[in-house]
């Protein structure tokens, strides 16, 4: 830099100030912006979610789509062949009672199959941690290397005793009557099965509507296979059997659809009307929890010993809100400032006016060191000129330095044109082959300020080296008073 003039190093400090950077060197006590996500994005169950969270489902739909595609195949050929000849020939009613059944049982699938079964959220790492201390502590013994056997608990319910068992996945205890399903990998409320036809698991939460899609089912196939007989009938009578056949060859493929599949929705709505009169699930009925088979004293404790309570108690009951919040946000962490990095690495990335000038300031603060190292020296021993302080095989003060040559250690280019190079260069020990200085590397220049620790080791390690230098050697100690003559004049 020319002295008395700051131009240059003004020009480098405006054409790198920045208001809009992105790199690390960012002010450490601005807030990033984190845009909020909600719960759903990051649910550890195995289940895809639609509309930003609000529709939830396993994460095997295919059978759920042939499902769709058989209700909506057979029922458009129902309204778009034999409807319009059965309202001439018998009544108009008959589309509208069909039409207000398929709408009733496409409402309770999309109802059942897009909802929250009464999935159970899981334990945080901390309430899992207290958790497993609390069994470690109730069992006595302390956690080992193997997964310990299945943990219960045993609560009393109406006379009966409930075991509670304990889930390594979901890192709770199980509420009565839940279950942890395999597919959706979730403990669910009152888990009743997985349903590959709906697409999504029946629990507490949406059972009512499984079962009413069901039983509308089984009275739109019972209804629409009857109407289309009776079409083929009605036409028979006129035309012929088989021309009636080629007629209307839609009436034929549903009927053989409804045929196939009425036996096993009469069959499924027929077992639920007997679970739901017993208030049981199909869990329980599978397993026999409460069969008397297992003892004379063994009963359901959640049956109200009424059909009609407990058919309202299923249908009519409130239901509850769910408790895993997936459309709720989630709790951004408290923003904490830019961790400080280290001077070697971000070295040469100086974008702001204050790192600059700091830079000045800490070649000053070392100057100001080397001086008074030097000033015990010079009062015992007269001064030296530069020609005496030139050694043999050495070049001198004014000797011009030699040019470096390709793979020696070069300056830094992001600093400044300063002064104190040639004087760092003077103290330091010359190991030059070819006999000129050596400039300083990155590493051994001093770091800027706040780019390392006040206790950093770098920044201690390169001061100390130099007062090493000045106190242990006679030749250094010539050169910090040769500085020292030369700073005075």
């Amino acid at each position: 830099m020319p002295p008395g003039g700051g131009g240059p190093m003004k020009d480098c400090e405006y054409s790198q100030i920045s208001t809009h950077s992105s790199s690390p060197m960012e002010s450490p006590h601005k807030k990033n912006k984190i845009a909020a996500r909600r719960k759903w994005e990051v649910f550890p169950g195995r289940n895809k979610f639609f509309c930003n969270g609000r529709i939830m489902m396993a994460r095997q739909t295919g059978v759920f789509y042939l499902t769709l595609i058989l209700i909506l195949v057979t029922s458009g050929l129902f309204f778009a062949f034999d409807c319009p000849y059965l309202a001439v020939k018998i009544t108009p009613a008959i589309p509208v009672v069909g039409g207000i059944l398929f709408f009733f049982v496409m409402g309770t699938l999309l109802r059942t199959s897009f909802s929250d079964p009464g999935v159970l959220p899981r334990a945080t790492p901390d309430e899992a941690a207290d958790l497993e201390r609390q069994i470690d502590i109730a069992n006595g013994t302390s956690s080992g290397g193997y997964r310990p056997p299945p943990r219960t608990k045993e609560v009393i319910i109406n006379g009966q005793t409930v075991k509670l068992k304990y889930c390594f996945t979901c890192k709770i205890f199980r509420p009565p009557r839940a279950s942890h399903c395999s597919l959706c990998d979730n403990c669910v409320e009152r888990f009743d099965h997985h349903c590959p036809w709906v697409g999504n698991c029946v629990g507490k939460r949406n059972y009512r509507f499984f079962y009413m899609f069901i039983l509308s089912l089984s009275f739109l196939t019972v209804f629409i296979f009857a109407f289309v007989i009776t079409h083929v009938i009605l036409r028979s009578q006129q035309t012929g059997f088989l021309n009636a056949l080629k007629d209307s060859p839609a009436s034929v493929l549903e009927a053989v659809v409804c045929f196939f599949s009425v036996w096993s929705i009469v069959g499924l709505s027929g077992f639920h009307t007997y679970l739901i009169s017993s208030n049981q699930t199909t869990n329980e009925d599978i397993k026999g929890s409460w069969s008397n088979k297992r003892g004379k004293e063994n009963y359901n404790p959640y049956s109200y010993g009424n059909i009609f309570t407990n058919c309202c108690v299923a249908l009519c009951g409130p239901i509850s809100p769910s408790l895993i919040d997936r459309r709720g946000y989630i709790q951004p962490d408290t923003p904490q400032p830019a961790a400080p990095s280290n001077g070697i690495t971000m070295y040469g990335a100086m974008q702001s006016q204050s790192d600059m000038c700091d830079q000045d300031q800490c070649i000053q603060s070392t100057k100001f060191v080397l001086q008074a190292a030097a000033t015990p020296l010079l009062q015992s021993e007269p001064s030296l000129t530069s020609d005496e302080m030139h050694l043999p095989g050495k070049p001198g003060l004014g000797t011009p330095c030699t040019s470096l040559t390709l793979g020696q250690p070069t300056p830094p280019s992001s600093m400044p044109n300063l002064t104190a190079e040639a004087t760092l260069s003077d103290i330091l020990p010359m190991k030059d082959e070819h006999g000129g200085h050596q400039f300083l590397t990155p590493d051994e220049a001093p770091s800027p300020p706040r780019m390392l620790g006040a206790g950093s080791p770098l920044t201690h390690s390169r001061t100390m080296h130099v007062l090493g230098l000045a106190s242990q050697d006679s030749l250094h100690e010539d050169s910090v008073r040769g500085l020292v003559k030369l700073s005075s004049v």
